[in-house]
């Protein structure tokens, strides 16, 4: 018979090795090849220093000449607070006793399991691109339990979210239903206390501003790892909003100012499904075949000149990043762990509630050692003129 006791044997033991193995894996191509790593944890923070250009020590002279003055490295001091990734999952006593039988039970735990990594994998790969914020649309009308957005992208059935009007939280815990993708409409399983209106923003429920440092912050105006970018320019990454079609002659400019500039090899490419055709239609034209590669994880992406080119969901349409990933680490106070309680227990009952809950944590944040070796395009256009069309 199975009882509560081997129940947190099988969370701790069988389910933790494969949660962690498969969130750090398969969550999606760009986070495989970012490394993870504890250093430069201090506390509840992430304390890291990073060289600014090159040693001043150099110099070439006369052999009577003063040798070069020493001028060591220069460096800076990035600071972030680890962020707090959770994930529950809720098991009931009835549920429990229903499946008491050892298939049963295993069955049940496989079910609740599956749906937690999926939620997990979902928003870590948005937390990625992401600004910190924990933003996931912005509300342009609202109307009869019908809220529509900019954008669906970033927003799926089950998620549960927070309603802001500025920094006022008017509603939270609303769960969505139904996402209508085709109009951009967000249907909720319940009446909001406050009826939306243009201009609130949606968030996943308790995360505004505490996720993880994402691609839209490093790629932002704002502050980043508590400097100033107005004062530290070389904080600004390569960025282009100039509306043009996707071409070979594009992609390799940038890598070349990204060598040149700051010493960067761009070794993966993500972009929006709308540049990933526009890209493949160019390839077309020229009967250019489209080379495949098999990234780590078992991804497989189209290339340039070897650089894996992956479409990610979380990306616009129209947007497209170049980066050097070996600038970039995942800072973590540990792996994906599960909170205990006394005893070391893993399953809580819910206060007042005849359930059980378990919580899947991690403590980290990104830093990314070298924005100003990244680079993003935001307005690549969705079609390619066809260059033989009236030759």
């Amino acid at each position: 018979m199975v009882d509560l006791e081997s129940a947190q044997n099988a969370l701790k033991d069988a389910y933790l090795v494969a949660m962690c193995n498969q969130l750090n894996t398969k969550t999606n191509p760009l986070l495989t090849k970012i490394k993870q790593s504890s250093s430069d944890v201090y506390g509840k923070q992430i304390i890291k220093v990073a060289p600014v250009g090159l040693n001043g020590g150099v110099g070439a002279g006369t052999e009577t000449d003063l040798l070069p003055s020493a001028n060591g490295n220069n460096y800076v001091q990035f600071k972030t607070t680890l962020k707090n990734l959770y994930g529950t999952i809720e098991i009931s006593d009835k549920a429990i006793r229903a499946t008491s039988n050892g298939e049963n039970f295993i069955n049940l735990l496989d079910a609740e399991m599956e749906g937690l990594l999926t939620a997990s994998k979902f928003n870590l790969g948005r937390m990625l691109y992401g600004d910190g914020s924990g933003a996931v649309a912005k509300v342009t009308a609202y109307d009869a339990n019908v809220a529509t957005v900019d954008s669906t992208k970033n927003l799926m059935e089950g998620m549960v979210i927070d309603s802001y009007t500025g920094e006022v939280r008017d509603n939270a815990g609303l769960r969505i239903s139904y996402v209508d993708r085709t109009n951009d409409k967000v249907y909720f399983t319940s009446q909001p206390t406050t009826e939306m209106a243009a201009g609130d923003i949606l968030y996943v429920q308790g995360s505004k501003d505490n996720e993880i440092t994402g691609l839209g912050a490093i790629f932002g105006t704002q502050d980043l790892y508590g400097l100033s970018r107005t004062e530290k320019k070389w904080l600004q990454p390569y960025v282009s909003s100039k509306s043009q079609e996707i071409n070979d002659d594009i992609l390799q400019t940038a890598i070349d100012f990204l060598s040149e500039n700051s010493g960067s090899e761009v070794d993966f490419i993500s972009c929006g499904a709308g540049v990933r055709r526009a890209y493949q239609q160019y390839l077309s034209f020229y009967r250019r075949n489209i080379d495949v590669t098999t990234l780590e994880g078992g991804y497989k992406a189209m290339t340039f000149n070897g650089i894996p080119v992956v479409a990610d969901r979380f990306v616009p349409d129209d947007t497209l990043y170049m980066l050097d990933t070996t600038k970039f680490t995942l800072h973590q106070l540990c792996d994906w762990e599960w909170i205990e309680g006394e005893g070391g227990k893993i399953l809580r009952q819910k206060a007042g509630y005849p359930a059980y809950t378990a919580t899947l944590v991690k403590y980290a944040d990104l830093i990314c050692d070298q924005p100003n070796a990244q680079a993003k395009f935001s307005a690549i256009k969705s079609e390619v003129t066809n260059p033989f069309v009236g030759a």
